[in-house]
Order: C-alpha cells, then structure tokens, then sequence
C-alpha cells in the first residue's frame, strides 16, 4: 500500500478541526507554550505529556510548518475564539453602496436617490453620499454641503454618519452606517416629496 504524500494527509485532518492530543502523529514538533512563548522542538510524546501536566491540550496550528506547529492550550477555549472570529469577520463584511448627487439636483430625482439609499441601509449596507461638481459649480460648495446635510437629515430614520461631510478634490462625502434593523424606519417608500 502507498503512502498517502504528508502534505495531503495534513490537508485532509485540518478540515474536520485541527489535530490535537494523540491524533499528533508525527515524531517531532515546535512547541509553543500556554502563554504563547516559543518552547522549542521536541519529541511529540514529551510534548503531550507537557500538556497534560498542566492539563491543557496539544493542539497542531500550523501543520504544514517544518517540523510542525503545536500549541499548549485549552481546546475548547480554542475552537470557540476560532468561531468568534469568523463570524466577526463575517459580520463586518457589509458591503459599501454608493449614491451620487448632483448641485443641481431636482426634487423628483434627488428622492429617487434618497430611496435607493434607503433601500441599501435597509439591507444593512454601508452608505457613501458623493455630491460631484463639474466646472464652476466648485464656485457653489455652500450648497453642495447643503444637498448632503439634507440627504443626511432625510436619511436619519435609516442611518447614522459616520463623521461629518468632507469635500475633497471636486466631491464631497460622507460614510453612513446603517441603525440596527429593529429602529430603521424608511421615509421615503410612498412618492411624498421632502419637506423644503
């Protein structure tokens, strides 16, 4: 029978939870301690033993190290901070819409824009306002600032800013963050006009 090659057998434990305790079946291992300071390499045995000495586990974190990687830890801390992680990651994975403005925006397209922001919030994205000038409208920034300010206050049942309208180059923005879902209430569903 062949030898399954080192570096897929290492692949296929790793997906189903990292090694750990006796499932360590290579002779020699790096050692990292419970405090996270470097042990050394050592035989895989007197490592386990180590481990249940202070009664944590042996857990294999970098198996495709040379010679590989194991720590002394409390396993089930370990998968669970593992998970902890992911689902941050997961959850701070929102995705950033964009709706653009105009200086010169009239009362019909500007709520169509302020719907499509509502809409985006509502899904729990991230909001950037961008209000463009061309030309001589860099003339006119007072009311640039004055279109995102009012963007700002139409979407406040929906989001909050992140901090205040900057103008940088020819554009001024802002970053929204979305209210949590139970306190979004949108303004804008019915075809009302915003109050002037």
């Amino acid at each position: 029978m062949g030898r399954v090659p080192s570096s897929s057998r290492h692949r296929r434990s790793y997906q189903s939870g990292p090694r750990r305790n006796e499932r360590i079946r290579v002779p020699e291992i790096r050692v990292v301690g419970p405090e996270g300071t470097m042990i050394g390499v050592m035989q895989t045995k007197k490592a386990l033993d180590l481990a249940k000495s202070v009664g944590l586990d042996l857990v294999e974190v970098a198996p495709n190290s040379r010679p590989p990687v194991c720590r002394i830890l409390d396993f089930g801390k370990y998968m669970y901070e593992q998970s902890k992680k992911q689902k941050e990651s997961k959850s701070t994975s929102q995705k950033l819409k964009e709706v653009k403005f105009r200086v010169k925006i009239d009362t019909h397209d500007y709520i169509t824009k302020i719907r499509r922001a509502e809409d985006f919030l509502d899904k729990g994205n991230k909001l950037k306002l961008t209000l463009m000038f061309r030309g001589r409208e860099m003339e006119h920034t007072d009311l640039g600032f004055e279109t995102i300010k009012r963007a700002i206050k139409d979407l406040e049942s929906m989001a909050t800013a992140d901090n205040d309208p900057r103008l940088a180059g020819r554009n001024i923005s802002v970053t929204l963050s979305p209210l949590p879902s139970s306190r979004r209430k949108k303004k804008f569903d019915d075809e009302q006009a915003p109050e002037e």
